[in-house]
């Protein structure tokens, strides 16, 4: 089964309801209060887009020559790693799911991962972003919640 989210249709609907919004009571302040992960269309939609990163993720090879990132996929199955990079993304853009794994820090510190890998990393969410037709304000948003995370992450200079 091939699942595709369309934000357009998200979009779509959202500039119908802007326009009428006026008349409708109250509707602007709710509009106006949506989460990031609301607007991201809830857990569902997230997990999607968190499957398609991580398969990529796998694969990468730049990644992939890490001695140590690859030790630790051979170790961590992979719909655990989904689940936990699902909570907290959800968690991180507003949703009720929590996470509750290890800190970044703490799971990635015997990792080395260095600035080049950092970035093969980012060119793999955007591509997946993209695929996902993730609206540029919420990708902004989101590589903003990813990159207050860089400095617990990338600890090797290389």
């Amino acid at each position: 089964m091939n699942l595709r989210i369309s934000y357009r249709g998200i979009f779509a609907s959202t500039l119908l309801f802007t326009l009428f919004a006026p008349w409708i009571e109250g509707a602007c302040s709710e509009e106006q209060t949506a989460s990031l992960y609301e607007r991201l269309g809830g857990v569902y939609a997230i997990a999607t887009v968190v499957d398609d990163f991580i398969e990529r993720l796998l694969v990468n090879d730049t990644l992939n020559a890490n001695p140590a990132i690859k030790a630790a996929r051979d170790r961590v199955p992979k719909a655990g790693l989904k689940f936990r990079v699902t909570a907290m993304v959800s968690e991180a853009t507003g949703g009720p799911e929590k996470y509750t794994g290890r800190t970044m820090k703490e799971a990635h510190q015997h990792l080395n991962i260095t600035d080049p890998e950092w970035q093969a990393m980012e060119v793999d969410f955007k591509t997946t972003l993209d695929k996902f037709s993730v609206p540029e304000k919420e990708q902004g948003e989101l590589f903003a919640i990813v990159e207050s995370l860089k400095g617990e992450i990338v600890t090797a200079a290389r």
